[in-house]
Parts: C-alpha cells; structure tokens; sequence
C-alpha cells in the first residue's frame, strides 16, 4: 500500500512499508520482521485474530487497536507475546522487562529483570555450634 522502496546504494535498507490483505502463509507473516514493516489482514472473529497472530514461532510484541475494555484485556490474556500495546506503537520502555516467548528469545532485558542474567545466586546455610 505504501513504501517499500530501497533507501541508499549499500545494505538492506527499505522506507517504511504498509503490506495490506497479506495472506497468512505469506514469509513476512511467518517470520519475525525487524524494520518499519506494517503487515496488515482482516479477520472476522477476535478468535481468529489471535489464531492468526499466535499461528508463528515468534512472540516479541502485539499491537491491539480497540475502544472495548473486554477485547483489550481478552487479547492480553491470549496472545503468546512478551509485550502488548494496546491502543499504542510503544511496548516496551527502559524500566519495564523486555523480552519475547518462544523463537523471539528467552529472557528478559531492562526493568529489575534484565539484571538477573548478570547476577549470581548463592545460597548459604551456616550453622554455629556452641
């Protein structure tokens, strides 16, 4: 629909791209696109649209545009993502945890979280005798 042309000589890079009507076997549809790509599908049913969105091995984020408190808080439980916005293109800030589910990574990034990766636990049991 909109963009999608090569931006400079060298590399892969591409100006923002709107793809509408995308059939869900599609690769983008599939795979886990890092760039300023807009993959857009109609749905008929809030359940097919989290089956159409949950239908790949990736999960970083959701975005969820919808006035009904009951969809939004439907579509936080049932998508298998790491971060939703709803109503927003933000999913994640500096001091919150960031990471996704399955092929999108394991582990967490930022917020309390992201330390637990650096830290080593250590259990210590001492007993004093008298």
């Amino acid at each position: 629909m909109a963009g999608g042309e090569r931006v400079g000589e060298q590399g892969y890079f591409h100006q923002p791209t709107v793809f509408a009507d995308v059939n869900p076997d599609a690769k983008a549809m599939r795979e886990e696109p890092f760039g300023p790509v807009a993959l857009i599908r109609a749905f008929d049913t809030p359940a097919q649209a989290i089956e159409l969105a949950n239908a790949t091995r990736y999960g970083l984020g959701s975005y969820v545009f919808t006035d009904s408190a009951r969809l939004q808080r439907q579509m936080i439980a049932d998508l298998e993502v790491g971060s939703v916005a709803i109503n927003s293109t933000v999913v994640t800030v500096a001091e919150a945890p960031f990471g996704g589910v399955r092929d999108s990574g394991y582990g967490y990034e930022s917020g309390e979280e992201g330390l637990d990766s650096y830290l080593h636990t250590k259990f210590v049991n001492r007993s004093y005798s008298a």
